[in-house]
Protein backbone atom coordinates (compact mmCIF):
# COMPACT_ATOMS: atom_id res chain seq x y z
CA UNK A 1 0.00 0.00 0.00
CA UNK A 2 1.24 3.34 -0.69
CA UNK A 3 1.24 5.14 2.20
CA UNK A 4 -1.46 7.96 2.65
CA UNK A 5 0.08 11.75 3.58
CA UNK A 6 -2.51 13.90 5.88
CA UNK A 7 -2.88 17.21 3.94
CA UNK A 8 -4.73 19.69 5.99
CA UNK A 9 -8.82 19.10 6.13
CA UNK A 10 -8.00 15.22 5.32
CA UNK A 11 -8.22 12.77 8.30
CA UNK A 12 -7.04 9.13 7.72
CA UNK A 13 -9.77 5.98 8.64
CA UNK A 14 -8.45 4.14 11.69
CA UNK A 15 -10.31 0.98 13.05
CA UNK A 16 -10.04 -0.31 16.52
CA UNK A 17 -10.31 -3.89 17.42
CA UNK A 18 -10.90 -4.69 21.26
CA UNK A 19 -12.04 -0.98 21.61
CA UNK A 20 -13.36 -1.47 24.92
CA UNK A 21 -10.54 -3.33 26.73
CA UNK A 22 -7.27 -1.33 28.21
CA UNK A 23 -5.43 -0.65 24.78
CA UNK A 24 -8.51 -0.15 22.89
CA UNK A 25 -9.59 2.99 25.28
CA UNK A 26 -6.25 4.16 25.43
CA UNK A 27 -5.89 3.96 21.22
CA UNK A 28 -9.12 6.29 21.52
CA UNK A 29 -7.70 8.82 23.95
CA UNK A 30 -5.02 9.16 21.28
CA UNK A 31 -7.60 9.81 18.31
CA UNK A 32 -9.89 12.14 20.32
CA UNK A 33 -6.49 14.35 21.08
CA UNK A 34 -5.87 13.99 16.82
CA UNK A 35 -9.73 14.52 15.53
CA UNK A 36 -8.19 16.34 12.97
CA UNK A 37 -5.95 13.74 11.82
CA UNK A 38 -8.14 10.45 12.62
CA UNK A 39 -11.63 9.98 11.88
CA UNK A 40 -13.02 6.45 13.85
CA UNK A 41 -14.64 4.29 11.05
CA UNK A 42 -14.90 1.04 12.80
CA UNK A 43 -15.61 -0.24 16.74
CA UNK A 44 -15.47 -3.76 17.49
CA UNK A 45 -15.50 -5.20 20.62
CA UNK A 46 -16.20 -8.93 22.02
CA UNK A 47 -18.86 -8.44 24.46
CA UNK A 48 -19.06 -4.84 26.20
CA UNK A 49 -22.22 -3.29 24.52
CA UNK A 50 -22.80 -0.49 26.48
CA UNK A 51 -18.82 0.87 26.81
CA UNK A 52 -19.03 0.10 22.58
CA UNK A 53 -22.66 2.48 22.95
CA UNK A 54 -20.88 5.12 24.59
CA UNK A 55 -18.02 5.23 22.08
CA UNK A 56 -19.53 4.60 18.66
CA UNK A 57 -22.05 7.75 19.84
CA UNK A 58 -18.67 10.19 20.29
CA UNK A 59 -17.13 9.06 17.42
CA UNK A 60 -19.58 7.78 14.86
CA UNK A 61 -17.86 5.36 13.08
CA UNK A 62 -19.73 3.55 10.00
CA UNK A 63 -19.91 -0.25 11.92
CA UNK A 64 -19.60 -1.11 14.80
CA UNK A 65 -19.16 -4.89 15.90
CA UNK A 66 -19.55 -6.91 18.90
CA UNK A 67 -18.38 -10.91 18.44
CA UNK A 68 -21.60 -12.27 21.18
CA UNK A 69 -24.44 -12.35 19.05
CA UNK A 70 -26.35 -11.29 22.11
CA UNK A 71 -25.57 -8.14 23.19
CA UNK A 72 -24.83 -7.27 19.26
CA UNK A 73 -28.82 -7.57 19.40
CA UNK A 74 -29.54 -5.40 22.25
CA UNK A 75 -26.72 -3.07 20.68
CA UNK A 76 -28.38 -3.00 17.37
CA UNK A 77 -31.62 -1.41 19.10
CA UNK A 78 -30.09 1.13 20.76
CA UNK A 79 -28.19 2.44 18.18
CA UNK A 80 -31.26 2.18 16.23
CA UNK A 81 -31.97 5.38 13.50
CA UNK A 82 -28.00 6.77 14.36
CA UNK A 83 -26.73 5.14 10.74
CA UNK A 84 -24.35 3.68 12.83
CA UNK A 85 -24.35 -0.41 11.07
CA UNK A 86 -23.94 -3.03 13.92
CA UNK A 87 -22.33 -6.22 13.00
CA UNK A 88 -21.93 -9.08 14.94
CA UNK A 89 -20.33 -12.77 15.41
CA UNK A 90 -16.34 -13.41 15.09
CA UNK A 91 -16.68 -12.37 11.17
CA UNK A 92 -16.74 -8.69 12.03
CA UNK A 93 -13.25 -8.50 13.15
CA UNK A 94 -12.16 -9.15 9.79
CA UNK A 95 -14.58 -7.19 8.29
CA UNK A 96 -13.09 -4.29 10.26
CA UNK A 97 -9.74 -5.06 9.68
CA UNK A 98 -10.46 -5.01 6.20
CA UNK A 99 -12.95 -1.77 5.96
CA UNK A 100 -12.48 -0.01 2.22
CA UNK A 101 -12.11 3.29 4.46
CA UNK A 102 -10.05 2.18 7.09
CA UNK A 103 -6.16 3.08 6.27
CA UNK A 104 -5.24 2.28 9.78
CA UNK A 105 -6.13 -0.59 11.77
CA UNK A 106 -5.23 -1.20 15.48
CA UNK A 107 -5.15 -4.79 16.79
CA UNK A 108 -5.97 -5.02 20.66
CA UNK A 109 -7.96 -7.86 20.43
CA UNK A 110 -6.81 -10.71 23.27
CA UNK A 111 -6.23 -13.76 22.13
CA UNK A 112 -5.66 -15.80 18.78
CA UNK A 113 -9.19 -14.71 17.72
CA UNK A 114 -6.79 -11.59 16.62
CA UNK A 115 -4.91 -13.42 14.13
CA UNK A 116 -7.34 -13.64 11.09
CA UNK A 117 -8.15 -9.99 11.58
CA UNK A 118 -4.41 -9.46 11.55
CA UNK A 119 -3.91 -11.24 8.25
CA UNK A 120 -7.36 -9.26 6.99
CA UNK A 121 -5.73 -6.07 7.33
CA UNK A 122 -2.11 -6.99 6.28
CA UNK A 123 -3.78 -8.41 3.11
CA UNK A 124 -6.43 -5.50 2.65
CA UNK A 125 -2.55 -3.21 2.68
CA UNK A 126 -3.18 -1.60 5.57
CA UNK A 127 -1.47 -0.32 8.02
CA UNK A 128 -1.43 -2.30 11.14
CA UNK A 129 -0.93 -1.47 14.99
CA UNK A 130 -0.27 -4.29 16.27
CA UNK A 131 -1.19 -5.19 19.91
CA UNK A 132 -2.66 -8.70 19.78
CA UNK A 133 1.01 -10.85 20.04
CA UNK A 134 -0.83 -13.79 19.67
CA UNK A 135 -1.03 -13.18 16.10
CA UNK A 136 2.81 -13.76 15.91
CA UNK A 137 3.30 -16.29 18.37
CA UNK A 138 0.84 -18.45 16.85
CA UNK A 139 1.34 -17.41 13.13
CA UNK A 140 4.10 -15.63 13.02
CA UNK A 141 5.02 -17.63 9.56
CA UNK A 142 1.45 -16.37 8.19
CA UNK A 143 2.03 -12.95 9.54
CA UNK A 144 5.27 -13.08 7.57
CA UNK A 145 3.56 -13.94 4.41
CA UNK A 146 0.94 -11.41 4.55
CA UNK A 147 3.28 -8.77 4.68
CA UNK A 148 4.68 -9.99 1.52
CA UNK A 149 1.13 -8.05 0.40
CA UNK A 150 2.04 -4.45 0.90
CA UNK A 151 0.77 -3.68 4.02
CA UNK A 152 2.60 -2.44 7.11
CA UNK A 153 3.05 -3.77 10.18
CA UNK A 154 3.99 -1.37 13.33
CA UNK A 155 4.18 -2.72 17.24
CA UNK A 156 2.16 -1.29 19.81
CA UNK A 157 3.71 -3.95 22.82
CA UNK A 158 5.61 -0.78 24.49
CA UNK A 159 9.07 -3.36 24.66
CA UNK A 160 8.89 -3.77 20.49
CA UNK A 161 7.80 -0.28 20.12
CA UNK A 162 10.98 1.02 21.67
CA UNK A 163 13.22 -1.68 19.50
CA UNK A 164 11.06 -0.06 15.99
CA UNK A 165 11.94 3.13 17.80
CA UNK A 166 15.42 2.35 18.07
CA UNK A 167 16.14 0.75 15.12
CA UNK A 168 14.28 3.47 12.94
CA UNK A 169 17.21 4.48 10.14
CA UNK A 170 19.57 1.83 11.05
CA UNK A 171 21.06 -1.11 8.81
CA UNK A 172 19.45 -4.06 9.97
CA UNK A 173 22.58 -6.10 9.28
CA UNK A 174 23.77 -3.79 12.04
CA UNK A 175 22.45 -5.34 14.73
CA UNK A 176 24.21 -7.54 17.52
CA UNK A 177 21.30 -8.19 19.66
CA UNK A 178 18.30 -6.64 21.07
CA UNK A 179 17.67 -6.67 25.03
CA UNK A 180 14.09 -6.55 25.84
CA UNK A 181 13.22 -4.95 29.43
CA UNK A 182 10.87 -7.00 32.29
CA UNK A 183 9.36 -5.33 35.64
CA UNK A 184 10.29 -8.53 37.00
CA UNK A 185 6.11 -8.65 38.21
CA UNK A 186 4.49 -8.46 41.60
CA UNK A 187 6.46 -11.88 42.46
CA UNK A 188 10.05 -10.52 42.10
CA UNK A 189 12.22 -11.67 44.49
CA UNK A 190 9.80 -14.93 45.35
CA UNK A 191 11.18 -18.27 46.21
CA UNK A 192 9.42 -21.33 44.41
CA UNK A 193 7.97 -22.09 47.94
CA UNK A 194 6.25 -18.90 48.11
CA UNK A 195 5.13 -18.77 44.56
CA UNK A 196 3.05 -22.04 45.32
CA UNK A 197 1.28 -20.08 48.05
CA UNK A 198 -0.10 -17.07 44.77
CA UNK A 199 -3.78 -16.44 44.77
CA UNK A 200 -5.20 -15.04 41.56
CA UNK A 201 -5.99 -11.69 44.02
CA UNK A 202 -2.58 -11.37 44.28
CA UNK A 203 -1.47 -12.23 40.75
CA UNK A 204 -3.46 -9.06 39.32
CA UNK A 205 -2.12 -6.76 41.25
CA UNK A 206 0.95 -5.85 38.79
CA UNK A 207 3.36 -3.08 40.35
CA UNK A 208 3.85 -0.71 36.91
CA UNK A 209 1.20 -1.67 34.51
CA UNK A 210 -2.63 -1.41 34.15
CA UNK A 211 -3.66 -4.75 31.96
CA UNK A 212 -6.10 -7.29 31.55
CA UNK A 213 -6.26 -10.73 33.59
CA UNK A 214 -4.57 -12.65 31.33
CA UNK A 215 -1.19 -10.59 30.43
CA UNK A 216 -1.45 -9.34 33.78
CA UNK A 217 -1.13 -12.74 35.03
CA UNK A 218 1.14 -13.78 32.19
CA UNK A 219 3.30 -11.14 33.11
CA UNK A 220 3.54 -12.40 37.06
CA UNK A 221 4.74 -15.96 35.46
CA UNK A 222 7.29 -14.01 33.00
CA UNK A 223 5.89 -16.35 30.20
CA UNK A 224 4.25 -12.66 28.74
CA UNK A 225 7.97 -11.83 28.15
CA UNK A 226 8.05 -14.86 26.73
CA UNK A 227 5.79 -14.63 23.82
CA UNK A 228 7.14 -11.36 23.45
CA UNK A 229 10.72 -13.26 22.97
CA UNK A 230 8.87 -15.40 20.07
CA UNK A 231 7.34 -11.45 18.79
CA UNK A 232 10.81 -10.29 18.47
CA UNK A 233 12.04 -12.92 16.41
CA UNK A 234 9.47 -12.73 13.82
CA UNK A 235 9.14 -8.73 13.91
CA UNK A 236 13.03 -7.75 13.99
CA UNK A 237 14.25 -11.37 12.43
CA UNK A 238 16.92 -12.10 14.96
CA UNK A 239 17.26 -15.65 15.64
CA UNK A 240 16.72 -16.48 19.68
CA UNK A 241 20.18 -16.42 21.01
CA UNK A 242 20.50 -13.05 20.01
CA UNK A 243 17.35 -11.57 21.97
CA UNK A 244 17.73 -11.37 25.56
CA UNK A 245 15.60 -10.29 28.69
CA UNK A 246 16.73 -8.51 31.27
CA UNK A 247 14.61 -7.30 34.31
CA UNK A 248 14.46 -3.63 35.27
CA UNK A 249 12.22 -2.67 38.00
CA UNK A 250 11.17 1.15 37.06
CA UNK A 251 9.45 0.20 33.50
CA UNK A 252 11.73 3.43 31.92
CA UNK A 253 13.66 1.63 29.81
CA UNK A 254 11.50 -0.30 27.53
CA UNK A 255 13.87 -2.13 25.38
CA UNK A 256 17.56 -1.81 23.73
CA UNK A 257 19.26 -2.95 21.12
CA UNK A 258 23.24 -3.29 20.51
CA UNK A 259 24.63 -2.63 17.72
CA UNK A 260 27.67 -4.09 16.08
CA UNK A 261 30.20 -0.99 17.21
CA UNK A 262 29.46 -1.51 20.81
CA UNK A 263 26.99 0.72 21.34
CA UNK A 264 23.88 0.78 22.64
CA UNK A 265 20.58 2.40 22.04
CA UNK A 266 17.54 2.76 24.21
CA UNK A 267 13.92 3.74 24.27
CA UNK A 268 12.87 5.60 27.74
CA UNK A 269 9.82 7.52 28.77
CA UNK A 270 7.14 6.77 31.50
CA UNK A 271 5.09 4.23 31.48
CA UNK A 272 2.27 5.18 29.81
CA UNK A 273 0.76 2.59 26.75
CA UNK A 274 -0.37 5.95 25.19
CA UNK A 275 3.07 6.66 23.87
CA UNK A 276 3.26 3.58 22.03
CA UNK A 277 -0.03 3.34 20.53
CA UNK A 278 0.55 7.16 19.93
CA UNK A 279 3.75 6.00 17.37
CA UNK A 280 2.29 3.56 15.79
CA UNK A 281 -0.84 5.24 15.10
CA UNK A 282 0.97 8.34 13.31
CA UNK A 283 4.03 6.92 11.96
CA UNK A 284 6.15 8.30 10.39
CA UNK A 285 5.40 11.22 11.96
CA UNK A 286 5.16 11.80 16.08
CA UNK A 287 1.85 12.86 17.46
CA UNK A 288 1.36 14.22 20.66
CA UNK A 289 -0.38 11.99 23.47
CA UNK A 290 -2.06 12.51 26.57
CA UNK A 291 1.22 10.66 28.44
CA UNK A 292 3.25 12.85 31.16
CA UNK A 293 6.57 14.20 30.11
CA UNK A 294 9.84 11.76 31.24
CA UNK A 295 11.53 13.89 33.14
CA UNK A 296 15.32 13.93 34.75
CA UNK A 297 13.97 13.04 37.87
CA UNK A 298 12.01 9.88 36.06
CA UNK A 299 15.74 8.85 35.42
CA UNK A 300 17.38 9.12 38.61
CA UNK A 301 17.31 5.34 39.44
CA UNK A 302 17.48 3.01 36.48
CA UNK A 303 18.99 -0.56 37.99
CA UNK A 304 18.96 -3.63 35.37
CA UNK A 305 19.07 -7.20 36.94
CA UNK A 306 18.97 -10.93 35.77
CA UNK A 307 16.33 -13.02 35.44
CA UNK A 308 15.77 -15.60 37.67
CA UNK A 309 14.79 -18.32 35.31
CA UNK A 310 15.24 -21.43 38.10
CA UNK A 311 12.17 -19.69 39.73
CA UNK A 312 10.15 -18.57 36.76
CA UNK A 313 10.48 -20.86 34.17
CA UNK A 314 7.70 -19.84 31.64
CA UNK A 315 10.12 -17.81 30.56
CA UNK A 316 12.76 -20.95 28.83
CA UNK A 317 9.13 -22.57 27.68
CA UNK A 318 8.93 -19.89 25.67
CA UNK A 319 12.80 -20.03 24.59
CA UNK A 320 12.13 -23.50 23.63
CA UNK A 321 8.96 -23.42 21.59
CA UNK A 322 10.38 -20.88 19.78
CA UNK A 323 13.27 -23.08 18.82
CA UNK A 324 11.11 -26.04 17.99
CA UNK A 325 9.16 -23.78 15.69
CA UNK A 326 6.34 -24.57 13.17
CA UNK A 327 2.88 -25.35 15.25
CA UNK A 328 5.20 -25.02 18.84
CA UNK A 329 4.50 -21.68 19.59
CA UNK A 330 0.71 -21.84 18.63
CA UNK A 331 1.08 -24.91 21.18
CA UNK A 332 2.59 -22.86 24.08
CA UNK A 333 -0.14 -20.07 23.60
CA UNK A 334 -3.11 -22.17 23.98
CA UNK A 335 -1.70 -23.91 26.94
CA UNK A 336 -1.42 -21.18 28.10
CA UNK A 337 -4.46 -19.42 27.76
CA UNK A 338 -5.90 -22.45 29.28
CA UNK A 339 -3.90 -22.49 32.44
CA UNK A 340 -4.60 -18.82 33.18
CA UNK A 341 -7.99 -19.20 32.77
CA UNK A 342 -7.98 -22.09 35.34
CA UNK A 343 -6.04 -20.37 37.41
CA UNK A 344 -7.67 -17.58 37.45
CA UNK A 345 -11.28 -19.95 38.68
CA UNK A 346 -9.07 -21.45 41.71
CA UNK A 347 -9.25 -24.94 39.81
CA UNK A 348 -5.00 -24.98 39.84
CA UNK A 349 -2.40 -23.06 41.56
CA UNK A 350 0.29 -20.19 40.16
CA UNK A 351 3.09 -22.97 39.19
CA UNK A 352 0.62 -25.20 37.73
CA UNK A 353 0.46 -23.09 35.04
CA UNK A 354 4.10 -23.38 34.25
CA UNK A 355 3.80 -27.55 34.60
CA UNK A 356 0.60 -27.42 32.65
CA UNK A 357 2.30 -25.88 29.74
CA UNK A 358 5.50 -27.26 30.15
CA UNK A 359 3.25 -30.83 29.81
CA UNK A 360 1.82 -30.05 26.68
CA UNK A 361 4.67 -28.76 25.16
CA UNK A 362 6.16 -31.93 25.39
CA UNK A 363 4.23 -33.70 24.23
CA UNK A 364 3.35 -31.89 21.31
CA UNK A 365 5.34 -33.01 17.57
CA UNK A 366 5.15 -29.85 15.93
CA UNK A 367 4.50 -29.65 11.83
CA UNK A 368 5.03 -26.51 9.58
CA UNK A 369 2.52 -24.04 9.63
CA UNK A 370 1.16 -23.40 6.38
CA UNK A 371 -2.10 -22.04 6.52
CA UNK A 372 -4.71 -20.66 9.52
CA UNK A 373 -6.32 -23.93 9.84
CA UNK A 374 -2.79 -25.46 11.17
CA UNK A 375 -2.70 -22.79 13.68
CA UNK A 376 -6.47 -24.04 14.72
CA UNK A 377 -5.34 -27.77 14.43
CA UNK A 378 -2.89 -26.81 17.42
CA UNK A 379 -4.36 -24.78 19.68
CA UNK A 380 -7.34 -27.40 19.61
CA UNK A 381 -4.68 -29.63 20.07
CA UNK A 382 -3.16 -28.11 22.85
CA UNK A 383 -6.54 -27.39 24.63
CA UNK A 384 -7.85 -30.54 24.72
CA UNK A 385 -4.26 -31.86 25.83
CA UNK A 386 -4.33 -29.21 28.53
CA UNK A 387 -7.68 -30.61 30.04
CA UNK A 388 -6.69 -33.62 29.85
CA UNK A 389 -3.41 -32.66 32.26
CA UNK A 390 -5.49 -31.06 34.75
CA UNK A 391 -8.09 -33.92 35.08
CA UNK A 392 -5.06 -36.44 35.77
CA UNK A 393 -3.35 -34.35 38.49
CA UNK A 394 -6.36 -32.56 40.00
CA UNK A 395 -9.48 -35.14 39.26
Amino acid sequence: MVRKEVTPGERLGLAVLGSTGSIGRQALEVARLHRDRLRVVALVARSNADLLEEQAREFLPLMVGLVEEGPASRLRERLNGTGIEVRAGAGCLVEAAAHPLAEVVLNAVVGSAGLPATLAALGAGKKLALANKESLVAGGDLVLQALSGGGELIPVDSEHSAVFHCLSGEDPGSVERIILTASGGPFRGYTRGELEGVTPEMALKHPTWSMGPRITVDSATLMNKGLEVIEAHYLFGLPYDRIEVVVHPQSIVHSLVEFRDGSLAAQLSVPDMRIPIGLALSHPERWRTPARRTTLEDLRELTFEPVDRGTFRCLDLAYRAGKMGGTATAVLNAADEVAVELFLRGEIGFLDIERMVEAVLEDHRPWRVETLDDVVAAEEWARSRALKWRKEKHG
